[in-house]
């Protein structure tokens, strides 16, 4: 599983001209599902994510959690995570978790996220969304649970 973080000041997903999800401060995820992942997986990235202190004290110091900032997660499926450029100009998906266990995946996720007290907004799986968001920092973090 990979998921991209970003600490933002706002971010929004936008389908078809209506917005469908958005928060102020928070983390825009970025989760990318692939056939592998367990729930194991999301549970050692919602404990990460949930716990993951990069947000300024009163000293300027990236020690407080989310829900210490009072923030929320605006979490967004994106199978491109999972794209393989090595062979070619044109990228591979093959990596990419099947539709229907990638979605089952990525709703538990939410799910457990939700169930930690923080605030989840979604986009929808599968579609071709717009997403705006003013990263703040800027703090961009990686997580691959094939890396633990």
């Amino acid at each position: 599983m990979k998921v991209v973080l970003q600490r933002v000041s706002q971010a929004s997903v936008t389908i078809e001209e209506q917005v469908v999800g958005q928060i102020n401060k928070g983390f825009l995820l970025l989760v990318g599902i692939c056939d592998d992942d367990t729930e194991a997986d999301l549970d050692y990235l919602v404990k990460k994510i949930s716990q993951l202190r990069v947000f300024e004290d009163e000293a300027g110091k990236m020690n407080l959690a989310l829900g210490q900032v009072n923030g929320a997660i605006l979490s967004v499926s994106q199978f491109t995570l999972y794209a393989s450029t090595k062979k070619g100009n044109r990228p591979s998906f093959t990596d990419a978790g099947q539709p229907d266990y990638a979605q089952k995946m990525y709703n538990l996720f939410n799910q457990k996220l939700a169930a930690t007290g923080i605030a989840v907004e979604t986009g929808e799986f599968g579609a071709d969304m717009q997403v705006a968001l003013v990263n703040d920092g800027p703090v961009t973090i990686l997580f691959d649970t094939r890396d633990n």
